[in-house]
């Protein structure tokens, strides 16, 4: 069966401590991966998590503070050093153009890799291919930040039992699944009869914000939210200064917002020696609920 997983390269915020990297996560779903907010030192980290940089197909940033993108440069500079042979279509705020076209030209090397920018300006589906839909939604920061969905498209499965009750059996079925309608000795058979719907998964992605509808949206109907969660309760006034979220609002954005799955919180504040304050808290409003460390690895569930 095909890899679905996420992977914390990185989990501190603005500040790195001696345990956490800068942002830096991994999306590895079926052969693609999606690499988001790549921060400094994401190229090594890739090393500890034994994970090949050419791996990755799309990079995906929410806004241009430093421990968001800074790590871009070298991602792209290693892309071109092990001549990946694919395209590399590369997301971030249109607003933002200025810093992304300095990050891909920070210093002098060789580019192989052929990126494709996709600045972002308004919400809603910003791409989407056979398999794939990506989805941008604004989010409430000190500056022009997106967060994002990536959602499986859905697709149908037979019943077994129903493919032999109608006589629809060997060529048959392939035919069926082409053409959305068979002949049998039975008489006319359609496609809608003998299948049900099969719903794909959906991951969500949100950093840095305050509460808002752009963040319910990009967590609707979700397998994994990703949310990040700089503070605790207790500072909330700092979360609210700072325009970021406590584990308490990231919890409530993933029960309001539908997360089917589990919530993964991230992003935490150097302030903090332990995440466990920030499971109990997010907990006291959302069951499914993981802190992570740098490295650690989650399942994407099938629906």
């Amino acid at each position: 069966m095909s890899l679905r997983e996420f992977v914390a390269l990185g989990t501190s915020s603005q500040v790195p401590t001696r345990y956490r990297n800068h942002n830096g996560y991994l999306l590895r779903w079926d052969g693609v991966s999606f690499l988001f907010d790549p921060g400094e030192g994401t190229q090594r980290q890739f090393i500890m998590a034994d994970i090949a940089v050419p791996e990755v197909t799309r990079i995906l940033i929410t806004h241009f503070h430093g421990d968001h993108a800074l790590g871009l440069a070298g991602i792209v500079q290693r892309l071109s050093l092990d001549r990946v042979p694919h395209a590399v279509e590369v997301f971030f705020p249109r607003s933002g153009q200025a810093y992304y076209e300095r990050l891909i030209r920070s210093t002098i090397f060789h580019r192989t890799v052929e990126l494709v920018p996709r600045p972002v300006k308004e919400p809603g589906v910003v791409v989407e291919d056979a398999t794939f839909a990506i989805e941008a939604h604004p989010l409430e920061h000190s500056v022009d930040t997106f967060g994002y969905r990536v959602k499986e498209r859905d697709g149908i499965r037979f019943d077994k039992e129903k493919l032999e009750a109608r006589g629809v059996r060997g060529p048959l079925v392939g035919k069926l699944q082409r053409d959305g309608a068979v002949d049998t000795p039975g008489g006319r058979v359609t496609l809608d009869e003998v299948t049900e719907h099969k719903r794909g998964a959906a991951f969500g992605f949100v950093m840095d914000t305050r509460p808002c509808e752009g963040a319910l949206a990009l967590v609707r109907g979700t397998d994994l939210a990703v949310i990040e969660s700089t503070y605790l309760e207790e500072h909330a006034d700092l979360a609210r200064d700072h325009k970021h979220l406590t584990a308490r609002e990231a919890a409530t954005i993933a029960a309001e917002g539908g997360v089917l799955g589990t919530l993964v919180l991230t992003h935490f504040s150097q302030r903090y020696p332990s995440t466990k304050p920030f499971v109990e808290e997010a907990r006291a409003v959302f069951p499914r609920v993981r802190a992570v460390r740098d490295l650690d690895r989650v399942p994407l569930p099938r629906p």
